[in-house]
């Protein structure tokens, strides 16, 4: 008698499981994208930024805001957590701590009296994840990523992101984001609910900038970040099968390199650019 089987053709593909940090640093440079992840033991780096401690001690204090009920979301309790929340690692000198540290007491207080008391707020520093890929009957990716904040607005999720850089964003920096294009793709099966506009708060100048999405959008940021993945996991397994490390992840040398915490390991950026100050990418005082 003849058995009876199954045969589903070609073996699926293994799904790659990506953040959208790790896209965008192979994108950027697939060499420190290598010395981030792979390397060990870890590469040399420079010591801490002013403008991360910055954006660490912001977003910490937001987080803890956001946690509490609406009524308790006053400006000078958002100040108080930022004193909390402070570190000093990367200044200049205690002057320059001192004026930061009330920079950043004045940025976040400003920020809630402006409307950031009674938002509707479903998720904070919330883990999403989510099955996608360019072609929905076989997806390729899993997305996975923390989002800043998360609200609702009438039916509908909206994607919050927290900026304390130099350059205030602008719409057009909402909608090429990569980052936020996931986030709301993966807010949406985590949360259960639409998601299509995304966000881009300055807290050192009160800027919003925003982008609504379309299901063309999302589906192009998706394919997009399927080609990266599809790339660096390629180079990965190449690496690991014994190929030349500065082959398939080359060095790509910028600008930017002035301010890589991966520099003193890497001939090619040192090159590219003098180092900055730690400080020199704060957020200029008003």
């Amino acid at each position: 008698m003849e058995q009876l089987g199954f045969d589903f053709g070609v073996e699926p593909r293994p799904l790659i499981r990506v953040t959208p940090a790790k896209l965008a640093l192979y994108d950027d440079c697939p060499r420190r994208y290598r010395m981030t992840y792979l390397d060990r033991p870890t590469p040399t780096r420079t010591g801490p930024w002013a403008h991360n401690t910055m954006g660490a001690v912001v977003h910490n204090a937001l987080r803890e805001l956001f946690d509490l009920p609406a009524a308790e979301r006053t400006p000078e309790r958002a100040a108080s957590l930022v004193g909390k929340h402070w570190r000093s690692a990367g200044f200049a000198d205690s002057v320059q701590v001192a004026r930061y540290s009330e920079a950043a007491r004045r940025w976040v207080a400003d920020y809630v009296e402006a409307g950031g008391a009674d938002v509707d707020v479903v998720a904070v520093e919330r883990w999403v994840s989510a099955t996608t890929g360019s072609d929905p009957a076989a997806p390729s990716l899993i997305v996975e990523g923390r989002i800043d904040r998360v609200d609702r607005r009438d039916a509908e999720l909206v994607v919050v992101d927290y900026k304390t850089g130099r350059r205030p964003p602008e719409n057009t920096d909402a909608q090429r984001s990569r980052a936020l294009a996931l986030y709301a793709v993966a807010a949406r099966r985590t949360l259960r609910a639409p998601c299509s506009r995304v966000e881009l708060h300055h807290l050192p100048t009160g800027t919003v900038a925003a982008a609504e999405h379309t299901a063309e959008t999302l589906r192009e940021h998706v394919r997009e970040a399927e080609e990266i993945a599809t790339a660096s996991h390629t180079a990965t397994d190449r690496l690991r099968q014994g190929g030349d490390p500065d082959r398939l992840f080359p060095a790509r040398p910028a600008p930017r390199c002035a301010w890589c915490e991966l520099r003193p390991s890497c001939p090619e950026g040192r090159e590219a650019a003098p180092s900055a100050r730690p400080w020199d990418l704060l957020a200029p005082m008003a």
